[in-house]
This record gives C-alpha cells, sequence and structure tokens, in this order.
C-alpha cells in the first residue's frame, strides 16, 4: 500500500497472550533460521501501514530491541486478542489523527502475507463493509484483521459491559469482508503456537518454500 492510503492505517502487532502451549514466555521472540519470529514479522508489515506499535502486557523492555512503542491492553486480565485490538484503536485514535483503520497482526505467524493490508483494505472497500479479516483453506484468520477506528467505543462497551471475548462475537454484529489468500503451497497463516510448529517452520525455511 502506498502513499496516504498507508498512513490511515496504523499496525498493531499482537503479542499480550501467555504463550502457554510453547510452554510460556513470548513466543514471538522465539528464533527461526537466526531471526527471532518478530523481526521476520515486523519486516513484513511495516512498509504495510503508516505507524506500527506492539500490543503486550509485563515489562516493555524485553522488546526495546524492536524500537516500537509497546502498548497494554487496556482490559485487564490478559482478556485476549480483542483487547489488543481495542488497545490499538485507542492509541490510534489518542496519537495519529488521520487514522482511519486498525490492522491487527498475530506475531506467532511469521510467513504472513506482505500485501495483507492492501488486500484486506480492499475487501472492505470492495463490500461496503464495516471490517475485514483473511481467510486461506476454507478458515478465517479474525486475528488477521482490519479495523475502523471509529468502532472502539462499541467494542469497549462489548467488551466491559457484556463481556464479549471472542473475536467472532463481536465481529457477528457488523458487515464483514473476507480477503482470501493461496495456502495449496503454504499457509501464509501458519502458526509457531508449539514446539513441533517450530520445528516446522524451520523446515519450511530451509526446504526454500517460504522467505
Amino acid at each position: 500500500m502506498t502513499g496516504s492510503k498507508a498512513e490511515e492505517v496504523v499496525g498493531v502487532l499482537l503479542a499480550g497472550g501467555l504463550s502457554r502451549r510453547m510452554g510460556g514466555g513470548d513466543k514471538t521472540l522465539r528464533l527461526l533460521a537466526g531471526r527471532s519470529i518478530l523481526d521476520r514479522i515486523i519486516d513484513r508489515v511495516r512498509p504495510q501501514v503508516g505507524r506500527l506499535v506492539l500490543n503486550a502486557n509485563g515489562d516493555p523492555t524485553r522488546f526495546a530491541m524492536t524500537g516500537l512503542e509497546v502498548v497494554p491492553d487496556v482490559v485487564p486480565d490478559y482478556a485476549g486478542p480483542l483487547a489488543g485490538v481495542l488497545s490499538g484503536l485507542d492509541w490510534a485514535a489518542e496519537n495519529v489523527p488521520g487514522a482511519r483503520w486498525v490492522a491487527s497482526f498475530a506475531t506467532d505467524a511469521p510467513f504472513q502475507p506482505a500485501d495483507l493490508v492492501e488486500r484486506l483494505r480492499a475487501a472492505a472497500e470492495r463490500e461496503g463493509a464495516d471490517m475485514a479479516c483473511a481467510r486461506s483453506g476454507g478458515r478465517e484468520h479474525p486475528v488477521f484483521g482490519l479495523w475502523p477506528v471509529h468502532l472502539r467505543h462499541d467494542l469497549r462497551r462489548a467488551m466491559i459491559e457484556e463481556q464479549i471475548r471472542k473475536v467472532d462475537v463481536w465481529t457477528a454484529r457488523y458487515r464483514l469482508a473476507i480477503a482470501d489468500f493461496d495456502a495449496d503451497r503454504v499457509d501464509p497463516f501458519f502458526n509457531t503456537n508449539r514446539p513441533d510448529d517450530l520445528a516446522e517452520a524451520e523446515r519450511l525455511v530451509e526446504g526454500g518454500l517460504v522467505d
């Protein structure tokens, strides 16, 4: 995405979880072919957005090497990806007056598309939708989404007053566009949730199947 369109989008990297399936710690800081998963994702994501922040809880200094501002959840007790989305929406509204959208990215998917935001936005505009998410292999990936900044108050009410935590429960209230991505060779949303997944990601990189 180029020029003014990219400036209208703030990216938020979602790293606010507890990484239980990886045995705890920050799974995004695990090394993949000599580089952290997070570094790989930042390289793919940064050119797609005007500003980029990292949503994470706890001591922010552990992410100091990224040079990104760390934004904690605005809803307490590890409330899941929606809390990270809300945190990104609030940050965008307060810090980037021209921002219309927040794009969210999981930080355990090292091969995510370099044109993700462009295609999410195209899908939303084509369908006149309120928001958009990605899909591959017939499976939707709501964490890879495009969210309008103006709905942040609605999301806050849903999370605090209704205790909504599931992304698809909230998105069901709106018109959601879907951007489809090819997964025939490698699923671009392959995630490294478990040690076995990380080993498989190593195999894909070493085999030249992904960058």
